[in-house]
């Protein structure tokens, strides 16, 4: 009895061994699944990216508004009848307290 045990005991294993560990076993197929969600994530992502894509370039294809923010943005561009204004932050224009103040010479 105890020959028979052992043998129906080795052949599951042996049927166990290609459902788990096979070339389509369960931990291929839960590895396939995992991949197949990253690449839709992926898939998402460059889909919504490409939508982005698509609007700047019927917007740029339809009007100059587009264009004109490009270039006022992009290259600094004004029109002729305007006048450009730059405003510093005065943090980073003032010397700080951890600067070392100015040598004063007494050549003169």
């Amino acid at each position: 009895m105890k020959i028979v045990t052992l043998i129906l005991i080795v052949l599951l294993l042996l049927l166990q061994y290609p459902l788990w560990l096979g070339r389509g076993g369960w931990l291929r197929v839960w590895d396939l699944h995992r991949q197949v969600a990253a690449q839709q994530q992926v898939n998402e992502q460059t889909a919504a990216r490409n939508a982005m894509l698509d609007a700047e370039v019927r917007d740029l294809k339809q009007g100059t508004e587009a264009i004109e923010e490009r270039a006022r943005n992009d290259l600094g561009m004004v029109r002729k009848d305007e006048i450009y204004y730059q405003i510093l932050d005065d943090a980073a224009s003032a010397p700080s307290a951890s600067d070392p103040a100015p040598a004063q010479s007494d050549k003169k």
